[in-house]
């Protein structure tokens, strides 16, 4: 049986661990062996994406002598898995960016790529009507799903995987923008940051959804801040609780 190493990033261990448990037994339903090591920690990205090239070494360094030696690296997140698999390029050896880079995957695109969505098992989906966030770091990092303006075929790994569960219905916007989080940038810009994100809870509002769902608990959590400072009837679920706490979503 082949092991895997879930990594479960600091918002979602402090804020989110329902997402980290749902994570854990879509894993495990599917046939793999996971271990959560105790020894890791953050993946660096907000030092990297400050230019603190320093610091994230070390935790890059902790990253690697933590999960090197698994035969696949899954979080449930798509802005840390990016900064694992593409910006630690340059802060460990060649040798090391390497192989992290080749086993390490976000969950959709492990459930996609490796498990395939013909053999996937849904443990206890929900059925009805979902809004489809698609974050910017699934997108244009990973590559989960063709940009909407881009004049391409339209693909989406996402949605493949939602397409699995009978009866619920996926809407998305008709355009895929950022909804303003962006780690620092909602420190820095927080006006403009909000302002993004009550933007896309609008979009998704007027394909009539409560539920919006992603692949990102960081975007989730900016968007339901806002929802629930303007009393806005709209609730936010990452796609692992979708695929596994159905009973539990009314």
């Amino acid at each position: 049986m082949q092991r895997v190493g879930l990594f479960i990033p600091c918002y979602i261990n402090d804020f989110y661990p329902d997402v980290a448990m749902a994570t854990l037994e879509l894993l495990e339903t599917n046939g793999f062996f996971v271990e959560y090591p105790f020894s890791q920690s953050c993946c660096g990205q907000p030092f990297v994406n400050n230019g603190m090239i320093n610091e994230a070494r070390d935790l890059a360094e902790r990253f690697f002598n933590t999960f090197s030696a698994y035969d696949y690296i899954v979080a449930p997140s798509s802005s840390c898995i990016g900064t694992v698999k593409y910006r630690y390029k340059g802060i460990l050896s060649d040798e090391k960016f390497d192989l992290l880079s080749q086993k390490s995957f976000e969950l959709c695109e492990f459930l996609y790529d490796i498990v395939g969505v013909e053999n996937l098992k849904i443990p206890k989906p929900y059925r009805g009507r979902v809004g489809l966030h698609n974050s910017c770091h699934s997108i244009r990092e990973l590559g989960l799903a063709s940009p909407s303006e881009l004049n391409i075929p339209h693909y989406s790994k996402i949605k493949a995987i939602l397409s699995k569960v009978k009866d619920l219905e996926i809407l998305e916007p008709e355009k895929d923008e950022c909804c303003g989080f962006g780690g620092t940038y909602s420190v820095f810009e927080p006006e403009v940051s909000v302002m993004m994100g009550r933007d896309r809870i609008n979009e998704h509002l007027k394909n009539r959804v409560s539920i919006i769902v992603g692949v990102d608990s960081s975007c989730l959590m900016h968007m339901e801040s806002i929802a629930k400072r303007n009393r806005i009837n709209v609730r936010f679920y990452h796609i692992a609780e979708i695929l596994t706490r159905g009973d539990k979503i009314i």
